[in-house]
């Protein structure tokens, strides 16, 4: 026999039972003798509960009929089933929607109550809906059905237009909602406006960081007190790095170069005015000697020592080639002093004195004159490019006594792996200091240029340093500045480089000097 229900284990060893399986196969035991499941009681009936005769009102509470339920089609036949209302549910009068026939004409039921009995003990009927506000005059004008195929009626003038998914005129309207005798839901608590963020209290909120310098690589991070940037951990470029002045006539620039990690450079312009009212323009150019202790600050303290000296002997009247060569003697004092000023332990090895190279010269209305120790140089180019430009310097170095005793040529000398080893500088233990300084009178306007073996060692001769000078020099010695550093970088850099330009002859009026 066929079991009329599925068995999911075995009711007497609870063995896994299959969908085709008449009998355990861990116990054998009939299958088809279980009993089915019981049968379900019948659903009881409902005793809905009856309506009260009248609404509280004094009259009798409305029925709500299925044909009072409004109508979208002409077809008596067509039409939806009507919906059933459980007995005893009633639609006030207020609630009731009128019909639209086939006609058009509009019925409304006003049926009279059936008698009821009173609702027993314990029973809820079920309270009418709340009254419906009137409606305007005329909006209960049912319109008459309308073909989809006919054309919509012309709009009067000056009417508006009808807003979108509005029905259109002449269209049905769509049935009414049924009123809910559910109970509403209870409405949510207003969300609160969203107003402007309120500011943080200055009392509660820590004080902002002070802006600190920009990183100069990336642009965006801030510099720590290391002199590293937060953002990138690039090392920032120091002070003395990268050094520019003018004045109007008079501009020098410094740059640490690509191969050094400081620059052992330092520069001084200025100008002043003499006793018989010509201008006087300074540039005083500073090379540290790095095999030397604190080259750096040997070459600044020489080079602020010989611009003081200058300024404060050309306009008492000294001659410029006496006032040249002081200057270099307080110079070389001044570096000699640094030697006194212990920086490093005395048992630490290495330790010698300070020491650097210097050239300078002093332009007047109609004087050239220049001073230097060691192997820094001074060119002199002509505003006329046709005519020949000099170097003004002789260098105190090995390869300079090698041509000067006409043991090596001079292109011999200087590729030799000696050539830049000095025979002269500012320092406690260099020789006895010879200055030396020469007088010039040029007889045209021209460009004077003082600088470090940074430069002149890629553009050596005076015809190389002249065809790198700008023509517009005389006026915009700045930007001449600028571009003889740029060559050295683009063509190295092994050295710091610094060089200063100026004009023959010197302006009428001296100008303060300006940082840049």
């Amino acid at each position: 026999m066929a079991r009329t229900h599925q068995l999911a284990a075995c009711p007497r060893c609870a063995e896994p039972l299959d969908a085709s399986d008449l009998y355990c196969g861990g116990c054998g035991y009939d299958l088809s003798a279980v009993p089915g499941p019981p049968a379900a009681p019948p659903a009881p009936a409902t005793d809905w509960p009856q309506a009260r005769e009248t609404d509280g009102t004094g009259r009798p509470a409305p029925v709500l009929r299925a044909s009072d339920l409004p109508a979208t089609v002409s077809d008596a036949s067509a039409r939806p089933e009507e919906p059933t209302l459980p007995e005893g549910v009633r639609v006030p009068e207020e609630a009731r929607v009128p019909e639209v026939r086939a006609s058009g004409g509009p019925r409304h039921v006003h049926d009279h109550p059936a008698e009821h009995p009173e609702p027993p003990d314990g029973d809820y009927a079920l309270a009418a809906a709340p009254p419906v506000p009137p409606t305007p005059p005329g909006a209960g004008v049912p319109v008459p059905a309308r073909s989809a195929d006919a054309p919509l009626p012309p709009r009067p003038e000056g009417a508006p237009e009808a807003a979108p998914g509005s029905p259109a005129p002449g269209a049905a309207a769509p049935p009414a909602p049924a009123p809910s005798h559910a109970a509403p839901p209870a409405p949510a608590p207003p969300a609160p406006d969203a107003g402007p963020e309120a500011a943080p209290d200055p009392r509660l909120s820590p004080p902002p960081p002070e802006p600190g310098p920009v990183c100069a690589r990336c642009g965006a991070g801030r510099v720590d007190a290391d002199g590293y940037c937060e953002r990138c951990g690039h090392a920032q470029p120091r002070p003395r790095d990268h050094m520019e002045r003018e004045l109007s006539t008079l501009a020098a620039v410094s740059d640490r170069g690509l191969r050094h990690h400081r620059n052992e450079d330092a520069f001084a312009v200025a100008a002043t005015a003499l006793p018989d009212g010509a201008t006087a323009a300074v540039a005083v150019v500073c090379d540290g000697v790095s095999s030397a202790t604190r080259p750096d600050a040997a070459s600044l303290a020489a080079a602020r020592t010989a611009e003081a000296a200058l300024m404060a002997s050309l306009p008492r009247g000294t001659r410029p080639e006496q006032a040249m060569r002081e200057a270099i003697e307080r110079a070389a004092e001044a570096v000699n002093a640094l030697a006194d000023e212990p920086v490093l332990p005395p048992e630490e090895p290495g330790q010698n004195a300070p020491a650097c190279t210097l050239v300078a010269s002093i332009v007047t209305e109609e004087l050239l004159v220049v001073g230097w120790v060691g192997d820094s140089r001074v060119y002199w180019v002509p505003a006329d490019r046709s005519t020949t430009p000099y170097r003004l310097t002789e260098d105190d170095s090995w390869a300079a006594q090698m041509v000067a005793a006409r043991l090596l040529s001079e292109e011999e000398a200087y590729a030799d792996e000696r050539a830049h080893a000095i025979t002269g500088w500012l320092g406690a233990d260099a020789y006895e200091l010879e200055p030396h300084t020469a007088a010039f009178r040029p007889e045209a306007p021209g460009t004077v240029v003082v600088c470090t073996d940074g430069l002149w060692n890629y553009a050596e001769s005076a015809e190389a340093m002249a065809a790198l000078l700008p023509a517009d020099s005389g006026s915009r010695p700045l930007d001449a500045a600028r571009t003889l550093v740029r060559y050295a970088l683009d063509s190295g850099g092994h050295d710091n480089i610094t060089v200063a330009v100026v004009p023959y002859p010197a302006p009428g009026e001296p100008v303060r000097l300006e940082a840049r």
